[in-house]
């Protein structure tokens, strides 16, 4: 299957072929962990979770890393605000965040690498910065040289020169060039470790870097993921270390998701309109939330209103009705849940391999959906075409990230389907309609 992505870098889709054949090696950007994330960060987890699950289906051998910022001057001030040390505060979000993954009906990724236990790879990448000449120290601190790189500005698609040093850019007299960035901190708060420099911290744009230098042997990996606001200077910075290093760019395929946008308006602090993750999911489920974020496209931004969220309540209420059916009915027949086909799946899997298109993908469930009620809406069943749409259902479900619960059937419930049917032969209406009843609070019928 000819697979593609919209490469951020080249800014325009191409062919997906990984550098190990059969292997995919994917990097995500994953969360500082001072609190409780909001709902924007949950698309990152959604998209790249989807993608995981699909790229597995078709049979790539897929490695998902996926770090935690566990130390930032954010980690260090909660820390002081709930006396507790940066590892307590670290552990407790983390535990907080992979709940949340976990509502969402996500995987956790094949591994999620703290920052804290790459200390001395950071020490000796940065050794390399410097040696290479593409970082100085300053009073203990040590910069990235951006100027030393006439290919800063690629994945962002700007020049460096017209660029002037704006909100996002560290302002310090001490650079030789606004946009030069730490990669090494010096400071006197919390935690810190030794270094040739100083007693200190590492930068941001530096981390990512060292742990895909550490983890993957290739230095470079597949696909390296994150939200739209990281390209600039996150990944930008992260791109301009490893060619000073490793002269190449990190990744083969950058992959960014929008925003998600509440009311049609960007989710902002100083605006309060930010929803934490949690309370959106206890409110609605993972269900209803994946059916959320997956319904636009993972590039274009997402916005969460009323009206969205009735339109996914619906869609998922419609989805496990007719999955459900498809089960109690294959049951009912003595039919086994696991013995059909897929036999409807090219056009899902086409719509995924294009750009991952989410959107479409769940098009193409809906028509599986209407095969579907319509085969159950005939007398005389064929059970085998049942059981095929039911299969090639549950491995859209996966793959989407729906978990979807049906009965099982017990000996009981038999019993009672053959009293109501015995009733309804005798014509006893008032009886079928009272054991009809039970059926439906059993979910049977």
């Amino acid at each position: 299957m000819e697979i593609k992505f919209y490469n951020s870098l080249t800014n325009k889709e191409e062919i997906f072929k990984p550098i190990i054949e059969n292997e995919v090696s994917m990097y995500v950007c994953g969360p500082t962990v001072y609190n409780h994330i909001h709902v924007g960060n949950l698309r990152p987890i959604v998209v790249f979770d989807t993608l995981t699950k699909f790229l597995t289906y078709v049979g790539y051998d897929v490695t998902h890393i996926s770090n935690y910022t566990d130390v930032d001057d954010k980690v260090i001030a909660q820390a002081i605000e709930e006396n507790m040390s940066e590892a307590e505060v670290a552990n407790k979000y983390i535990a907080a965040y992979e709940e949340n993954v976990r509502l969402v009906n996500a995987d956790l990724p094949t591994h999620s690498p703290r920052v804290t236990s790459f200390i001395p790879d950071i020490i000796a990448f940065v050794e390399k910065l410097i040696e290479a000449g593409a970082a100085y120290e300053v009073d203990g601190d040590v910069f990235f040289r951006v100027g030393q790189d006439d290919r800063y500005g690629e994945l962002g698609n700007f020049d460096p020169k017209e660029l002037q040093a704006g909100t996002r850019i560290e302002q310090d007299e001490r650079k030789e060039s606004p946009l030069d960035f730490v990669v090494w901190k010096k400071t006197e708060t919390g935690i810190k470790w030794d270094s040739p420099w100083s007693e200190g911290r590492p930068g941001w744009h530096t981390e990512c870097v060292v742990m895909i230098d550490s983890l993957f042997e290739e230095k470079c990996i597949d696909i390296h993921g994150g939200g739209v606001d990281l390209k600039f200077p996150h990944h930008e910075n992260e791109i301009a270390q490893s060619l000073a290093v490793n002269n190449n760019k990190l990744a083969k395929y950058w992959m960014h998701n929008g925003f998600v946008n509440l009311n049609d308006s960007k989710m902002s602090k100083s605006l309060g309109n930010v929803v934490l993750a949690k309370d959106m999911l206890a409110k609605y489920g993972g269900n209803v939330v994946r059916m959320m974020l997956i319904s636009t496209h993972y590039r274009a931004p997402v916005n969460f209103s009323e009206e969205v969220v009735e339109m996914a309540i619906n869609e998922i209420n419609k989805i496990s009705k007719t999955y459900r059916q498809l089960a109690v009915t294959l049951q009912i027949n003595k039919v086994d849940l696991t013995s059909g086909t897929p036999s409807e799946l090219e056009g899902f899997l086409s719509e995924l391999a294009n750009d991952l298109n989410t959107a479409n993908a769940l098009s193409q469930l809906h028509r599986v959906l209407k095969l579907a009620n319509s085969a159950l809406r005939v007398r005389e069943h064929d059970l085998e075409l049942l059981a095929n749409l039911f299969a090639t259902l549950e491995v859209m479900l996966h793959i989407l990230g729906f978990k979807i619960t049906y009965p099982i059937l017990t000996s009981e419930d038999f019993a009672l389907l053959d009293e109501y049917n015995l009733a309804r032969a005798n014509k006893d209406y008032e009886q079928s309609d009272k054991l009809r009843e039970q059926l439906i609070k059993r979910e049977i019928f």
